[in-house]
Formats: C-alpha cells, sequence, structure tokens
C-alpha cells in the first residue's frame, strides 16, 4: 500500500477518533507559534509541548520513563528555557534549532522536534519511533529509527516528510495525523 492523497485524507479524518488530545493539540498549534515567537509565554506552556510529547502515546511510553523526562526538563531555569526558545525561533534549519533547544535539560532531538512542530508547525514536525517506521512500512525511509536520533537523523526524516507530504498534498501535521492513525493499524 502507498502513502497516497486519498488515504492520508481519509485517515485524517479518524485521529480524532483514536487521538484524546486532537482538541488540545489543534489549540496549541494555534496559539504556541505567535507566543513562543514573541517571546510572550509562562512556564507551563514550552512545559506543555515536553508533556505532550509522551502523554500523546496513551500509556505506550512507561510512566516512569514519561515522569523522568519531564522531571528533567523541570530542572531549567524560565530564564535558561526562554533563551534556548529565543535562539531556535531565530536559527535557520533543524539542526540549529535543535543544537538550541538541546541544550536544555531533559531535552533530546525528539523532544526538540516537538518544540520545532509547535513553533514552525508548516515546517517542521516531530519525530519518534511510531511515525519513522510507519514511514518505513510504507517504504518511505530505508533505515530502522535510530535510537536516539541525532539532528542528522531528524533532518533526513524532515526531507523525507516534507517530500511526502508534498506528494500527498497535505500539511506536515495533517500527514502526521495519518500516519498516526495508520500506525494504529499496522
Amino acid at each position: 500500500m502507498a502513502l497516497t492523497p486519498d488515504l492520508v485524507e481519509e485517515k485524517v479524518q479518524r485521529y480524532p477518533e483514536i487521538q484524546p488530545l486532537a482538541h488540545a493539540e489543534e489549540e496549541h498549534l494555534e496559539m504556541l507559534p505567535e507566543m513562543l515567537a514573541g517571546g510572550d509565554y509562562g512556564w507551563r506552556d514550552p512545559e506543555w509541548i515536553v508533556q505532550w510529547y509522551g502523554r500523546r502515546f496513551l500509556g505506550g511510553m512507561p510512566n516512569a520513563e514519561r515522569r523522568a523526562l519531564e522531571d528533567a526538563y523541570d530542572d531549567n531555569d524560565y530564564e535558561a528555557v526562554h533563551a534556548a526558545i529565543e535562539a531556535a525561533v531565530e536559527a535557520d534549519g533543524p539542526k540549529e534549532k535543535c543544537s538550541h533547544l538541546t541544550s536544555l535539560a531533559g531535552v533530546d532531538v525528539p523532544i526538540a522536534s516537538a518544540f520545532c512542530q509547535f513553533l514552525h508547525p508548516e515546517e517542521y514536525v516531530v519525530v519518534d519511533e511510531r511515525q519513522w517506521s510507519t514511514l518505513r512500512e510504507y517504504g518511505e525511509l530505508d533505515a530502522a529509527y535510530p535510537s536516539p536520533p541525532t539532528a542528522t537523523d531528524y533532518e533526513r526524516y524532515l526531507e523525507t516528510y516534507r517530500a511526502v507530504a508534498e506528494r500527498c498534498e497535505c500539511s506536515l501535521w495533517d500527514l502526521y495525523r495519518a500516519l498516526w492513525v495508520l500506525s494504529a493499524d499496522i
């Protein structure tokens, strides 16, 4: 089976049925880019991105692992978070953005990619094993998910993601939602 515009459109429609966080995701995709770019946010706004990364798996990520990730992020002070986000907003390209964001405690490349997604949803999307493996299952990526992925891995993944989204005539977010649904069917 191939990823086609019709398949993506069909699966996007099913996304809210299987992802209870769908409404909250939409709200954050609308409000966070402007807030983060303008620097007008509180502690909880970027913290939500870190929480979202693990909680969207709805128990698929072990609770202890998710809590450790969130606790590590909480070791950052507000000024460091603000400086890293400001630098990421201004940076060009995924490697540069990830470099600034991974300077924060508890932020690895996958979580940095989540920040990128909420900073610039029209250009970036989160990387995780579920999305990567689904792209691989559909013949879009050759290699298995690198654990952990590097910024170079993320760059390669993002190039593939953008090409598939263009071919399927959809946004990166729509492709994300379609792949999420497809991964549940694999």
